[in-house]
Parts: structure tokens; sequence; C-alpha cells
């Protein structure tokens, strides 16, 4: 069975082909086609995958390829991982954005949104080579804004495209850790919303949902990340946990703050600590597995920095320095390949599971999966101020998505001013003409 991976370049991939490794019993991926446009970050991905593989038997096969029509044909599952404009340009997105005095994070307010408007346009073409090349295939997303980007792919691929996050599973396994789950995987977790943009508002461990214990103990709410990162008093008032991106929300004046006294932002820290990885494992007297594990551990404990300094929240976890989305990935293909049915959360078409959300609308909830894909459980409403916020978002979204269909420049002026952490059609003016000038990829606004 071939997995293809767009973005076969990426510094993650290594989690993905790892995770495959340790797969075995029938339908498993025995073919791994990476694709990038970039030849250079192919080569030295390719280097750490064959020092993984080194001994293991039966390892899947890896093929690199810079051609995209290539890597599709074949391929029973697309893995979608792709940056359109590199680590350069999320530098330029959060710059940009900072200069203006509002938030420019990867997928969160102004910076999500130009990073929307580029990534758009090149995911609906990549959809419809899938469809005409590999329709019979099931696409995986995890190319950022996951659930903006899920959602535009969706349009030709229907239910063929999900999307997936680590940052539910994380929150999850923390809650269920501090509860005392004997296995933290076998935790029912009630949790609903958008794409970095959900809440946990129910945990249950043998049945019982172990939410209000743990809300009724300050003790425990500051023994894991969220806990410390919004504060026991906010958590109670809100009766859930937030994913920990709703921190640039709940504290968005701080994290803008702390996002303009760093002394880079944190795409200028991939770019530069990923551009010497690629140096390195391009060189063949060096192990690149090696460099790969050394630059991903600096990597993971430096996550959302900028957002735990201002709260106070200190350095992450040890077991928090693990990942995840690669487990999310391969247990996605297995539940599908094998009809192993699991229960994953998952970034798919709502179908009336929120009532104030039209059935297209992606939406990120626990899913039941089995040979047919993925099916969103029933969930309960929102309270009234998170659905607000997430009406708000997928508005935004949704102009994000016209903007991209149609070149309309004031469409796109319309995206930004909407956004509850811009709130300024001054500064959405700006904000465009801003990104307009550094990116060439938003040249088909007009």
């Amino acid at each position: 069975m071939q997995l293809t991976i767009l973005g076969g370049g990426g510094f993650r991939v290594p989690l993905v082909y790892g995770a495959l490794l340790g797969d075995r019993g029938e339908g498993r991926v025995d073919r791994v086609v990476l694709q990038d446009p970039d030849a250079g970050r192919l080569r030295a991905v390719s280097r750490v995958l064959a020092e993984q593989a080194a001994g293991v038997p039966d390892a899947p096969e890896v093929v690199a390829t810079t051609d995209l029509d290539e890597a599709l044909r074949g391929a029973a599952f697309v893995f979608s991982a792709i940056r359109v404009g590199g680590l350069e340009g999320r530098a330029h997105d959060e710059r940009v954005a900072l200069a203006e005095g509002v938030l420019g994070q990867e997928t969160v307010g102004a910076g999500g949104i130009a990073y929307g408007l580029r990534t758009v346009p090149v995911a609906a073409d990549i959809a419809a080579r899938i469809a005409r090349l590999a329709p019979d295939a099931w696409v995986i997303n995890f190319t950022n804004p996951a659930g903006l980007v899920t959602e535009a792919m969706s349009r030709r691929l229907g239910d063929r495209v999900i999307g997936i996050c680590d940052s539910p599973v994380g929150l999850g396994r923390r809650i269920a850790r501090v509860l005392g789950a004997a296995d933290p995987a076998e935790a029912w977790i009630d949790y609903v919303g958008l794409n970095h943009l959900g809440w946990v508002r129910g945990l249950r461990i043998a049945g019982r949902d172990e939410l209000p214990r743990l809300l009724a103990d300050p003790a425990l709410l500051g023994s894991f990340e969220e806990g410390r990162l919004f504060g026991a008093d906010w958590l109670r008032s809100l009766g859930a946990i937030p994913n920990e991106y709703l921190h640039y929300y709940y504290f968005n004046r701080e994290a803008v703050r702390a996002y303009r006294a760093a002394e880079r932002t944190r795409g200028a820290f991939l770019r530069d600590q990923q551009a010497r990885f690629y140096a390195e494992a391009g060189d063949p007297s060096v192990s690149a597995l090696s460099a790969w594990d050394r630059t991903r551990a600096e990597r993971e404990a430096t996550y959302m920095a900028e957002n735990r300094q201002s709260a106070g929240a200190g350095e992450r976890e040890a077991d928090d320095l693990s990942g995840g989305y690669e487990k999310v990935a391969l247990a996605l293909m297995r539940a599908i390949a094998r009809d192993e049915r699991a229960t994953l959360i998952l970034n798919v078409r709502n179908r009336g599971t929120l009532a104030v959300l039209d059935a297209d609308a992606v939406i990120e909830v626990p899913c039941l999966v089995d040979a047919n894909g993925a099916h969103p459980v029933a969930v309960d409403p929102l309270p009234g101020h998170a659905t607000g916020l997430v009406c708000s978002v997928k508005a935004v979204e949704r102009e994000v998505l016209s903007a991209a269909e149609s070149g309309s420049r004031a469409t796109a002026v319309k995206a930004f001013a909407l956004h509850p952490l811009v709130d300024s059609v001054t500064v959405a003016r700006a904000l465009v003409d801003g990104y307009t000038a550094v990116h060439p990829g938003l040249a088909y606004l007009r």
C-alpha cells in the first residue's frame, strides 16, 4: 500500500516514517513516496529515513520525487503537509502583523489569514489533481491552517479528505494523566470546536466524567500545561479546558506584547534552526538522524515559549515533547485500510453535528472511524461564549475561501477586518497591503 507525503522534505516527515516502521500486519504501508519541490530537502530527509530504517526488517520502501503528478499515481493515502512560502513566509506573516500591533501566529488571527490566503489556491489545485489521478485515495491533511485547508479540499474531495491535529490529543492525554487514568488513550474526551479553537468539556474514565473533579482542585489544575497557561480561576469560570491556542484569544494583549518583545518570531527561529539542520543533514560525514533528533528536541521544548513566559507557566514537561500527530495519522490510516474501528478527534464536515454551522463547515470533534471514513459523533451544543467565537472565526474562514476563489482584494480585507483579533478595517487594509508586498503568492488579489 502506497502512502504519498506532500511536503515530503518537511522536518516532521521522520515522525510519520518512524510510526510506520513499528506498524505490522496486513494492509500496512510498504511504499512511501516523498514529494517536495525542494530536491535538497528531499535528499536530507531521505537520509534521515534511511538511518531510521537501518536494521528494520521489511521497512517501507522510500521514493523521493519533485513531480507532484508522479507522486500521486498509485497512492492509497495522501498525507498533505505542505508549507506554501516556506518558513520565510511564516516569518513575514508574523512581522507584518506585529508591525500593525496584532497577532501574526501561523494559524490564529492575521498570520493565519495570510497563510490561508496563499495556501488555499495551492491546496485546491492539489485536491483537483488527486481527484483526477488518485480518485480512490484518502487524503489526510495536516497543512495549516488545518481546518480551513481541509474545508477547501473537501469542496472537491468531499469526505475523502480528513484533517488531523495533535493539539486535542495532547490536551486530552495531559488531563487524563493528572486525573490518574491508567491508560490515557482509553479516556473518552468530550471535545468540540474548530481546529485550534476547541474546548474539553468532559473527560470520562470508566464511564465517569472526571472533569468536575479536576476543575474543583487548584492543585490538579496547576499540575499540567493548560492549567498553568490559563490559570485555575479562568478555567473554573469557563467550566472547560480550552485548547492551548485559545490563549491567543483570552490573553491576546499579553501574547502580542510578548511576541513583539521577543528577539525573533517563532517563524524566524524555525527558519534559522531548520536551515542549520538541512545543511548538516546534507553532509555525508554527519549522522542525519542524530542531527534531526537534536533539532526536534529543541523545537518541541521552545513550542509556545512566549505564551508560557507571559503566563508564568514554566517549561514544557518531558512527556509533552514527543509530538503525536504521526500517531493520529497512523491510527486513522489503519482504521480505514483495515476497518479497525477507532475513535479519534478529527477535522471533518459538520453534517449537523453543531447546529449553528452548516453541513459543509469543517469542525474538530470526536469521530468514529472505519473503512468508510470518519463519522462525527453527536455532541452537546456549545455555551454562548464559545458559539459566538466559533461562528465568528468560521465566518472569517469563509471569507478567506471566497477571496481565494475570486481573487478579490476587497474580500481579503473583509476577512481580516472581521477577525476578532484584528477588529479594524483600517488595520485590515494595512495588513493586505503589507502581505501583498512581501508575498508573491498573494499576487492574485486584485
